[in-house]
């Protein structure tokens, strides 16, 4: 039997997960015409390896493990381009998606039924009793109601991390695909040219199996992200347009801690600039890699404070910058507060380049 469908799985951390789900797939679809496609963000676990001791004796299953690259759309991308499989299908790892839908799917598919297919958590039959998350649930339907009126279909669920659409289809809009964040469903439904015929099917949402949820509470940022991404995003890269917004709460900070030490404290002016520089360079960085970099977080107490130390020198050139022309300006007499942003403004795009290169990209 010629190979029809491939399952994307992006993982992180999800080492003892992968085995039972193979034997899950093979189960729902039976021993041929299909393959796993693991695109792994280099987990610590040895997720990985673990894929790779699985291919040893399964050729239907084949391991990208990703350098320096993280996040679940950018892993679906990748893997709908690293497939000869006529349809694709993207879950998660974690066996809270049901892969007993994948035949149904593909059926509906093949039959012409649909352009995409679509597992969702609120269709009539499905169900999140296992979910156990009812904040996360009032937020889902939230953007579920704000992500409908973006693409233009009627979805239950456009938030879903389980599909399945014909390869040539995916290919052919990842050029236009943002790849930033978790929703690439709706990364995809946003950027197709019409309206796609979707067909849904009820899915009974399960408790994660074994290890640790990814998504937090800045998953409504990054959905924020996604809307800014196909409303604006080719005016302004999205990246910056929220390292502008982090940037913006880092400026309140800043002006905070500058009126502080001038007028409290009583501090000469360059002084109380050079001091509100790395305050609010702190509190950015701090921001930005909960928020604006949060597909490649830095994590524990190391890789957090190296980050941080990075962030600082990186941005010490734009630091230097912003305290030289703010302390001339206001030598010259302009109002404190306007010198204050002119400095930040100077300081502002040599930061995010290099920020963006050298703390959270790959050196």
């Amino acid at each position: 039997m010629s190979l029809e469908l491939a399952i994307i799985l992006p993982t992180l951390n999800e080492r003892g997960n992968l085995a039972p789900l193979v034997e899950r797939i093979e189960a729902a679809l039976g021993t041929e015409g299909w393959e796993v496609l693991i695109v792994d963000d280099d987990s610590k676990d040895g997720t990985a390896d673990e894929g790779r001791d699985l291919a040893r004796t399964d050729r239907r299953v084949r391991v990208i493990q990703r350098i320096g690259r993280r996040g679940l759309a950018s892993a679906a991308i990748e893997g709908f381009c690293a497939t000869a499989a006529p349809y694709v299908a993207v879950m998660d790892a974690d066996h809270q998606h049901d892969p007993a839908l994948l035949a149904g799917m593909l059926d509906a598919l093949k039959a012409g039924e649909a352009e995409i297919c679509v597992a969702s958590r609120f269709a009539e039959g499905a169900s999140t009793a296992d979910w156990q998350q009812p904040e996360r649930e009032r937020l889902s339907n939230l953007a579920n109601r704000i992500a409908r009126g973006i693409t233009g279909v009627e979805l239950t669920d456009p938030m879903s991390g389980y599909f399945m659409l014909p390869t040539v289809t995916a290919r052919a809009l990842v050029p236009r695909l943002s790849g930033i964040g978790f929703k690439i469903l709706l990364d995809l439904l946003a950027t197709a040219d019409a309206p796609m015929k979707v067909k849904e099917f009820p899915l009974k949402f399960a408790k994660r199996r074994e290890g640790e949820s990814k998504l937090d509470r800045a998953i409504l940022f990054d959905f924020l992200a996604g809307i800014y991404d196909k409303s604006l995003g080719r005016l302004i890269p999205t990246r910056f347009a929220l390292f502008g917004t982090v940037g913006a709460l880092g400026v309140i900070v800043h002006m905070a801690v500058l009126a502080s030490l001038l007028f409290v404290f009583e501090e000469a002016f360059t002084v109380s600039q050079a001091a509100a520089v790395l305050t609010a360079m702190s509190f950015n960085f701090w921001l930005n890699n909960w928020l604006t970099y949060r597909d490649r977080r830095l994590k524990g107490w190391g890789e957090f404070l190296r980050g941080w130390a990075g962030f600082c020198l990186t941005c010490a050139v734009g630091g230097f910058a912003n305290v030289a022309v703010a302390t001339l300006l206001q030598s010259q007499g302009l109002f404190w507060a306007l010198a204050a942003l002119a400095g930040i403004l100077i300081g502002s795009v040599w930061n995010y380049a290099l920020s963006s290169r050298f703390v959270w990209g790959r050196f």
